[in-house]
């Protein structure tokens, strides 16, 4: 487990990404078992605290849940897997399209050259 921290963001908030990163690309798989909070803060050298509050929310948003005295695990629930791609691929989009609006190219463009790039890294 390897989280590339940053100085931008709250921690627990770059720990969440990560989580949702992983749903999305299919590392973690539904009803997977996930680290404990104790185990997640020294594998990613993080206060064990900021595990806590990153799993804490990531139970209030359904990413993970944990029965009794069991480990925590990725939900089973496919309309959240779902919509965690989704809120990923929306993500991208809108920081895309805002940095690209900022130079005035023209949406077609846009278009034939994103589609010649994804199908260039594609190859690659």
């Amino acid at each position: 487990m390897q989280i590339d921290l940053n100085n931008r963001d709250p921690v627990y908030i770059q720990v969440i990404r990560y989580f949702k990163e992983q749903i999305a690309t299919g590392m973690f798989e539904p009803g997977q078992e996930i680290p404990s909070r104790r185990e997640l803060a020294n594998k990613i050298k993080i206060n064990p605290n900021t595990a806590q509050r990153a799993y804490k929310e990531m139970e209030e948003q359904g990413l993970i849940y944990t029965e009794r005295n069991l480990p925590s695990r990725i939900t089973k629930d496919e309309q959240i897997l779902g919509a965690v791609r989704e809120e990923l691929i929306v993500e991208a989009v809108e920081s895309f399209v805002t940095s690209i609006r900022s130079i005035n190219v023209p949406v077609d463009e846009v278009l034939d050259l994103v589609k010649e790039q994804y199908t260039k890294e594609s190859k690659e």
